[in-house]
């Protein structure tokens, strides 16, 4: 069973802690970038949280990480023409290749000074890759707050989520298969 309490794995690379690759992405919003309804379009926002999640999953493994899976992305609010949107994004988890990336999208106007809202938020896993494409270690997030261990141990639980819903997958398709079922 995965251990919910301690960060600590086994690695040959020494711990980074959070913030040493937490980053934040700002970016006005522009008609270019509406959908039919004139609100922006969620394809834009997923771009921009990519991107912000890419980097610092590039900075926390030391060189190039690829999108393995987004596990979910929530729309709270609309985001419009006008607004200065940031993604903050940090790692929550490392695995031995593989690292859970949390993301918040915070929208304000680009010409008041109100506070921003919160209107997104999303967790991707990135694979560290060597030059070839195949799987690099990464080095162990250290969290360093109580906010950062309750991420971690989040990010365990989606993770174990993640590997479940994916065994089961296969098994129904097994199962199917063995039965002469095809699609």
């Amino acid at each position: 069973m995965t251990d919910l309490v301690s960060p600590a794995r086994e690695s040959d690379l020494p711990g980074k802690p959070t913030a040493a690759s937490r980053t934040t992405l700002s970016h006005i919003m522009t008609h270019s970038d509406t959908n039919l309804l004139g609100t922006v379009h969620g394809g834009v926002i997923m771009k921009l949280v990519d991107d912000a999640a890419g980097a610092v999953a590039g900075r926390h493994s030391g060189g190039p990480a690829v999108t393995a899976s987004m596990d979910e992305m929530v729309f709270l609010e609309p985001v419009r023409v006008g607004d200065l949107v940031h993604v903050k994004a940090q790692v929550n988890w490392t695995g031995r290749t593989s690292m859970e990336v949390g993301v918040r999208v915070l929208a304000e106007r680009w010409n008041e000074s109100t506070p921003a809202t919160q209107v997104g938020t999303a967790y991707l896993v990135f694979a560290a890759v060597d030059e070839e494409g195949k799987p690099r270690s990464v080095p162990p997030v250290v969290p360093e707050t109580e906010r950062d261990r309750r991420r971690y141990q989040e990010a365990q639980i989606r993770r174990t989520h993640r590997l479940a819903r994916r065994r089961a997958i296969k098994e129904l398709r097994d199962r199917r298969q063995a039965e002469g079922l095809t699609d």
